[in-house]
């Protein structure tokens, strides 16, 4: 990868560090796991979700879902799926989803473990979309991005929607295939949304629920080549530590030949935050330039 390729953007409360504002879209992949739990917590804030009520017909809360310990597995992990993408079919229908996700056996019964799952987050974006009585793009713009000033960013929906982004698409991906929903938007919006979200975010969620998102779980889990130095999760924040800046909060993600992340690093004065996207599937660049740039 040529190191020009490699995107970074940082901001603090006086707003993006020499960012340009018209930059083209990239793919946020699982950076969008947070908005989608900001929304949720909206919806919580609203009572029209609940957070540990068990949800219809299911044996997990949405706090589960938002902090990966329903038990529940991940599709993106299924044979069947990646040979899906790979022969560039059409994305599954929600009841195929639903109906591989009743198949699939509890990894561990619900609270009791914890184990990355994107299926979670598949069901917390149809709960969204249920209580919000709208579909997830106009959820999160109408509950998250727009009360943070986000204005360029959405929920991609094709492929020529994937080519517009800053490295092309090669593949022909369909972001169809990332079931929760994947936004796409300029690298500076990532920085934004983060730095606004986690300083605040004016009335988007009321202190009891921004301080249940930061409770962090401790996790053992391996870090080999990453640049942290424990890991940690709330909801729908990876809460790790590093030796330069002490805890962090954010998230990063990989997908099809490009990798996102966006990071906030509370305990440098000031605060400051930072979103590096690249054209890799190696997640330890994002991670590593955001902690350099921070």
């Amino acid at each position: 990868m040529a190191e020009s390729a490699l995107l970074i953007v940082a901001c603090d409360d006086g707003g993006t560090l020499g960012a340009a504002s018209d930059a083209p879209p990239v793919p946020w992949w699982s950076v969008t796991k947070t908005a989608l739990a900001a929304c949720a917590l909206a919806l919580v804030a609203r009572k029209r979700l609940s957070l540990d009520e068990r949800l219809s017909d299911r044996a997990y809360t949405l706090r589960q879902l938002l902090q990966h310990t329903s038990g529940l597995g991940n599709y993106a992990a299924r044979p069947e799926y990646l040979a899906a993408i790979a022969a560039q079919e059409l994305p599954w229908t929600d009841a195929e989803v639903l109906g591989r996700v009743r198949l699939a056996p509890f990894l561990f019964a619900p609270g009791q473990g914890w184990s990355y799952s994107n299926t979670g987050y598949f069901l917390v974006r149809r709960a969204i979309e249920k209580a919000a009585a709208a579909d997830i793009d106009a959820a999160l713009r109408t509950l998250v991005l727009a009360p943070l000033g986000i204005e360029r960013t959405r929920i991609a929906r094709t492929v020529a929607d994937m080519d517009a982004c800053a490295w092309g698409n090669a593949q022909h991906y369909h972001p169809g295939w990332v079931f929760h929903g994947m936004l796409i938007g300029p690298p500076a919006e990532a920085a934004l949304f983060m730095h606004r979200l986690l300083r605040g975010g004016g009335d988007l969620l009321p202190p009891h629920l921004r301080a249940a998102m930061r409770e962090r779980r401790a996790l053992e889990v391996p870090l080999a080549g990453r640049p942290w130095r424990s890991a940690g999760y709330g909801l729908g924040l990876m809460m790790p530590t590093a030796a330069s800046v002490g805890s962090a909060l954010g998230h990063s993600g990989q997908g099809h030949d490009s990798v996102a992340a966006a990071w906030h690093f509370p305990e440098i004065d000031p605060p400051r935050t930072v979103a590096a996207f690249a054209p890799t599937e190696d997640q330890a660049v994002v991670e590593t330039a955001a902690l350099e740039a921070a």
